[in-house]
């Protein structure tokens, strides 16, 4: 007999997101005054995105104590939050975004190269017309 409980484990990693403790990663997403410390787990960051799995093997990320250190300053605190939550989560609520944010994330998401969530954001861009309208040619240089 089997059982699994998806919901269960999805809440444990949404605690573990918030937790103060525990951590082996700092990214800084922002800038200036904007800019935020925003903690994760470099095992979960590799095993949701590619992006994160070359940073750590190919030593593309600074190390300091036992602490790896990102420098985001092209993705805003909010956008990379949504991010992470999705990363460790799987969840993202993106309903309320209109066109403009959802470009931000969209550009975001690639860089970081997690795809499904490049799917979703995709999908729900195509679905704001009227941003698409008068946005057409920022959205083909995309």
């Amino acid at each position: 007999m089997t059982f699994e409980f998806p919901q269960e484990v999805s809440g444990d990693y949404e605690k573990l997101l918030k937790m103060e403790k525990g951590h082996d990663v700092i990214i800084y997403a922002g800038e200036n005054e904007n800019m935020k410390e925003i903690r994760a787990h470099s095992l979960i960051l590799c095993a949701r995105s590619q992006y994160f799995y070359a940073a750590f093997y190919n030593d593309w990320v600074e190390k300091k104590n036992g602490i790896f250190i990102f420098k985001k300053p092209n993705i805003s605190s909010q956008l990379f939050e949504i991010i992470l939550r999705f990363i460790y989560c799987g969840k993202v609520d993106i309903t309320n975004f209109k066109g403009p944010e959802l470009s931000k994330l969209l550009i975001a998401v690639d860089e970081l190269n997690i795809q499904t969530l490049v799917t979703c954001v995709q999908k729900h861009l195509t679905n704001d017309k009227k941003f698409l309208q008068e946005n057409f040619m920022e959205i083909l240089q995309m």
